[in-house]
């Protein structure tokens, strides 16, 4: 396996390595390497989430809004699908990857019938796999496109995205939520 240069994942993707409604999530993201982003993130996420706590953790900020729980269940969800899109461009998967309705997802999901702590544990084992998985992708394979929602998104960007997504929903829950 060629080993990674240091710009492949310190280097922002171009605007045309991504659907422009993911640009604000990938602003969101300081620069630097994404990956050492990601493990220090998941940190950040954690004690947000002790903040609330077990009993703070059902709080929606408004009717009809998410609950924190739903909150971090739908991060690790939106985590998996970002990554499985990542591994098909790295694969060379040539189909079209279809959308997902994150609200949909979690109105089927029941996030708050779950512990606080088995989220977090969901979500740190997902974490730990993202980084895996981003860390053994060679140059060619971040380069490598899928389209998905039916535009095209490289493996690259989708690391970006997927930590401007996290920041987006941290900034929303310390924003609206206390």
């Amino acid at each position: 396996m060629t080993a990674l240069s240091p710009s492949t994942l310190t280097t922002r993707p171009g605007a045309d390595e991504f659907a422009p409604y993911y640009a604000r999530y990938i602003d969101q993201v300081p620069d630097g390497d994404v990956l050492e982003m990601l493990e220090g993130q998941l940190a950040e996420t954690v004690a947000l989430m002790d903040r609330f706590g077990e009993a703070g953790s059902l709080h929606r900020y408004a009717e009809g809004k998410w609950s924190v729980k739903d909150v971090l269940g739908h991060l690790a969800d939106a985590e998996r699908v970002f990554c499985y899109r990542a591994m098909a461009a790295a694969r060379g998967e040539t189909g079209s990857l279809p959308a997902f309705d994150e609200n949909a997802w979690v109105a089927n999901a029941n996030f708050d019938a779950r512990s606080l702590a088995s989220l977090l544990g969901e979500m740190t084992a997902v974490r730990r796999a993202t980084l895996a998985l981003f860390r053994s992708m060679t140059e060619a394979e971040l380069a490598r496109r899928v389209v998905a929602n039916n535009v095209p998104v490289s493996a690259r960007a989708l690391v970006w995205i997927v930590a401007g997504h996290e920041r987006h929903h941290q900034g929303i829950l310390r924003e609206r939520y206390f």
